[in-house]
């Protein structure tokens, strides 16, 4: 079947005035001016609608929907708002929470226009050993893409880390199911749904040697890699101090300078860092929005970009971000990087490059990301009848500009997963009750 997403408003792509025809699930014709140049069977009229690339979620953290705004942690940087959750999620995280907590995270996201998400999964409490398999069970019901990331923390505060050892697990079963979770979801094929990275979570919460075991196992099962890193100045004086190096040098060191890997926040990096990262074609994943509640810093973007790194977009956990709304994430990316380079060196092009093309390169696929021929057809689809987007000039830059925050329309794989604002075949008032109904559990330590 031939449809004809016919005459958008506006649309994300060059050669593409007229839309864009989807066959099987890929994108398989962009119209100009003359229409299609081969038959079609039916068509969408598109003719309310701005359409971009489906947008690419690269770094998130979906338990943490279940502890927004939590008063033990708001107003504080990361390391003590790290401290104050750790207890909170090891006393009150489990499978059930867990499971209402990635269906918020995703259905969110799906939402605000997001195709493709990745989550950052390091917490594994004594029930849910089979955490990676509920991620996947949950994405697969709402028919997204999504890479599953299998991390872990093994250093805690008997040791001196901050994480709490309640989330850990024994170190030889995190490997074996990290083999386990690659050998069942990592579809590496084109139009794959699920694939798989290794993630541990951070230098200052990890063992060197998981670090050192994760690499290989990247390159014995052809995945990527994902970690925390940059993030604060305090992860830098920690790494000083145990590792006696910076957390670059120490990422070299463990084998993951390489094309592999994909960072999360990378903002304190120097000069000459940002061109090693570049020219390891590291990817480095901007979270605007948990960087600036944390009060973090800033990622320097165009550097990275500059020096050949790649970078993408994420929205960071919902407890730092406290939403998970890419769209917004778009928006803040390109306020953040106007204050640093300035207005003319960041446009909303940059920002929704960030979360399409490059986010699909931070997760080293080239079938989705942008509108082009033989590309998945994944697209979101956005209207301008909101009072926000009354007097807007340009309607691609009014999604950023006037800050539209959720979705029309969202197609996955040639699929309506998103049509008239809600997901396909999900009760939101019933999940928003559930969830809420569960979060209440993670107040009672107040």
């Amino acid at each position: 079947m031939r449809t004809w997403l016919r005459d958008p408003i506006s649309i994300l792509a060059e050669g593409a005035e007229r839309g864009v025809v989807v066959e099987d699930g890929r994108i398989v014709e962009l119209v100009g001016h003359d229409g299609p140049s081969t038959p079609y069977d039916q068509t969408f009229d598109a003719g309310r609608h701005v359409v971009l690339p489906g947008l690419i979620n690269t770094h998130h953290h979906f338990f943490q929907t279940l502890t927004r705004a939590h008063p033990q942690a708001i107003n504080k940087e990361l390391f003590p708002w790290l401290k104050s959750l750790y207890p909170i999620w090891a006393d009150h995280l489990n499978r059930d929470s867990f499971r209402l907590a990635t269906r918020v995270a995703l259905t969110e996201m799906l939402m605000s226009g997001c195709t493709t998400a990745s989550d950052h999964l390091f917490v594994f409490p004594a029930d849910m050993p089979d955490a990676v398999d509920i991620e996947a069970e949950e994405a697969s019901k709402l028919g997204m893409r999504m890479t599953l990331t299998r991390g872990a923390i093994n250093f805690g505060t008997k040791n001196g880390g901050i994480a709490d050892e309640r989330l850990m697990q024994d170190y030889d079963a995190v490997l074996a199911d990290c083999e386990r979770v690659l050998g069942k979801y990592h579809d590496r094929s084109e139009g794959s749904y699920l694939q798989v990275a290794l993630a541990p979570c951070a230098p200052f919460n990890v063992t060197k040697q998981l670090m050192v075991d994760s690499a290989t196992l990247a390159e014995k099962h052809d995945c990527r890699l994902h970690t925390h890193l940059g993030e604060t100045l305090d992860e830098d004086d920690f790494c000083i101090s145990k590792f006696g190096m910076r957390p670059l040098d120490y990422l070299e060191e463990v084998g993951w300078l390489n094309s592999r890997v994909w960072l999360a926040h990378g903002i304190h990096f120097d000069d000459e860092e940002v061109v090693r990262l570049g020219r390891h074609k590291v990817g480095v994943c901007h979270c605007p929005t948990s960087n600036m509640v944390l009060a973090s810093g800033t990622c320097r973007t165009k550097d990275l970009e500059a020096a050949g790194a790649i970078v993408g977009l994420g929205v960071d956990g919902s407890a730092s971000n406290d939403s998970s709304n890419l769209m917004e994430a778009v928006r803040h990316a390109m306020m953040l990087g106007r204050l640093s380079y300035g207005a003319a060196a960041v446009t909303h092009h940059d920002a929704l490059r960030w979360a399409t093309e490059g986010s699909a390169a931070c997760l080293g696929r080239t079938d989705i990301g942008k509108i082009e021929v033989g590309r998945q057809a994944d697209l979101a689809l956005f209207t301008l009848d909101e009072l926000r987007f009354s007097g807007a000039g340009d309607p691609i830059a009014a999604l950023v500009l006037c800050g539209a925050h959720h979705a029309d329309r969202v197609m996955i794989g040639g699929e309506w997963r998103v049509t008239d604002g809600q997901p396909v075949g999900l009760d939101i008032a019933r999940l928003r009750h559930e969830h809420g109904e569960a979060a209440k559990a993670f107040l009672k330590a107040v």
